[in-house]
């Protein structure tokens, strides 16, 4: 798809990207086995990963976990009251939508404690083994410490179009919003009213400005990296797409990030 080609002009030293169907990869751009820093796209994986063992029975949705009265589902969902990066509370569980990177943190320890298997280790046997994700590794914070490459987010995101490791019934809970009606900021783009958060997906709702296309559905789940990185579902296009850089987040990336995934968009359908 000519669209990749966009990336080329951004300014960044390296980019890779692949858009992805039900049919599998139909487009890359750039080396897809370069392997980069994911950032908080890592929480994608974490998440699928922490669902896992929920459907394994090491944790169930309602353990509680974190801040008092929160629950796994909670930290899950950014609606547990914890501060972004330390262990302060803000706000009671389900009253706002924090975006807490240690409750990620709290997520991976409480899976590795009550599953006897370190976390990083429970992540490559549960997600990235079955997917044949071979160049990811989560080595740092379970918030934000993960590096891969398109091909593996390619394959992963083809498991998230068409699940086969989670039930259909948890991973279209994943991807509904939970807590519905709260707000909350999504980094770098401000507080929206509300702001939709599914299980460790984000969900694009009627978010504006956002790191999407204002043509991707309301439906549209994903996370954006600060290290210059994405991935996202739209299940009403039935596609996906993932771009990796090593370039951090900043303002070069709003505007051309948007109208990219409006050309995507357009050019799938």
């Amino acid at each position: 798809m000519s669209v990749l080609n966009q990336l080329s002009e951004w300014p960044v030293t390296n980019a890779a990207g692949a858009i992805v169907t039900a049919d599998g990869v139909i487009a890359t751009h750039g080396d897809t086995t370069r392997v980069y820093e994911l950032a908080s796209v890592t929480k994608l994986l974490v998440a699928e990963a922490v669902l896992l063992a929920v459907e394994e029975e090491a944790v169930a949705l309602e353990t509680e976990a974190g801040p008092s009265g929160a629950t796994v589902a909670h930290l899950l969902a950014h609606a547990s009251g914890l501060a972004f990066d330390s262990d302060e509370v803000k706000a009671a569980p389900g009253e706002q939508r924090i975006y807490s990177s240690v409750g990620f943190e709290m997520l991976a320890d409480l899976v590795a404690a009550e599953s006897g298997i370190a976390f990083d280790e429970y992540l490559r046997q549960a997600v990235c083994d079955p997917l044949r994700m071979t160049s990811t590794v989560l080595d740092g914070p379970a918030g934000h410490g993960a590096r891969s490459s398109v091909d593996d987010l390619a394959r992963f995101a083809g498991e998230l179009l068409s699940p086969t490791l989670l039930s259909t019934e948890t991973a279209a809970a994943a991807s509904t919003v939970q807590f519905p009606g709260i707000d909350g900021f999504v980094p770098g783009y401000g507080k929206h009213r509300p702001c939709d958060w599914g299980l460790g997906f984000e969900i694009r709702g009627d978010k504006s400005p956002h790191w999407t296309g204002a043509s991707n559905s309301a439906r549209t789940f994903g996370h954006f990296g600060q290290a210059g990185t994405f991935l996202w579902v739209d299940p009403e296009v039935g596609a996906a797409c993932v771009v990796l850089t090593d370039e951090p987040f900043g303002a070069w990336a709003k505007p051309r990030w948007s109208e990219f995934n409006d050309d995507v968009v357009r050019a799938l359908a």
